[in-house]
């Protein structure tokens, strides 16, 4: 890969900048990086539109969680303009039923002034068992969370809530792709991710072991690894491969 190609990045849902900074170090060598501003608008198409109006001409993309779903906005947006892509703990389907529901009470949650409370609540969900007890990765989700903010928070799950069905549309991705994922995501089962891979010609599948939804803070080292690999055309990690 060029040494001066940019890397975008794009959080996830009630997250920030933060998110990535366990992995920036090994990233910034190829390139200029650029974490993606997501609060802003609350739809798919505005947040990619926005994001793409103040991305670099050409880049490289990854996306966790919600990142995942605005970056294949991005795909469909302006596809000639990503290099590569990389999908992390993130899926192509759009929500159930049950899901908008549970999101709507959060949302309510949220306008009353609960989100600290309810994020310390799902922290359970995001992190791999063995982590549960993380106090660093408990602070990082409530600092995120401050980031975002109430206002933030609402439009971004107003955008998740209404996101299409990005399962059709995979088959039409033809950059380098990785798909990563953790052994134990208990917010977006890997099998998701496994699908993802199966409908984009080539892409690389890795899950980490030991690890849950957040895994650049989680598994910072293997995280590091698959992305690097993915950027020098090569998928490697210190888990397994599929």
């Amino acid at each position: 890969m060029d040494q001066t190609t940019p890397l975008l990045l794009v959080p996830g849902l009630a997250s920030s900048a933060r998110i990535y900074a366990p992995v920036i170090p090994a990233l910034w060598r190829f390139g200029p990086v650029m974490v993606a501003n997501h609060i802003r608008d609350d739809s798919m198409a505005a947040i990619a539109r926005r994001v793409l109006s103040e991305a670099p001409p050409r880049f490289a993309l990854a996306g966790h969680s919600m990142g995942g779903y605005i970056a294949l906005e991005i795909m469909r947006q302006a596809p000639e303009r990503v290099l590569r892509l990389a999908l992390i703990n993130t899926q192509a389907r759009p929500d159930t039923p049950e899901a908008i529901q549970r999101r709507r009470v959060l949302m309510e949650r949220a306008k009353r002034g609960e989100l600290r409370a309810a994020r310390e609540e799902m922290f359970p969900e995001l992190v791999h068992p063995s982590r549960r007890d993380d106090s660093g990765i408990r602070r990082l989700v409530h600092e995120q969370g401050d980031d975002v903010g109430v206002e933030g928070y609402l439009r971004q799950q107003t955008a998740i809530i209404a996101r299409i069905d990005s399962r059709p549309t995979l088959a039409t991705i033809k950059c380098p792709t990785l798909v990563l994922t953790g052994d134990q995501d208990a917010t977006i089962p890997n099998a998701f991710s496994k699908e993802m891979a199966d409908g984009i010609a080539g892409a690389k599948l890795v899950v980490l072991a030991n690890c849950g939804h957040l895994p650049q803070p989680e598994q910072p080292e293997a995280t590091a690894q698959a992305l690097t690999g993915w950027l020098q055309s090569q998928v490697v990690s210190g888990a397994r491969t599929a």
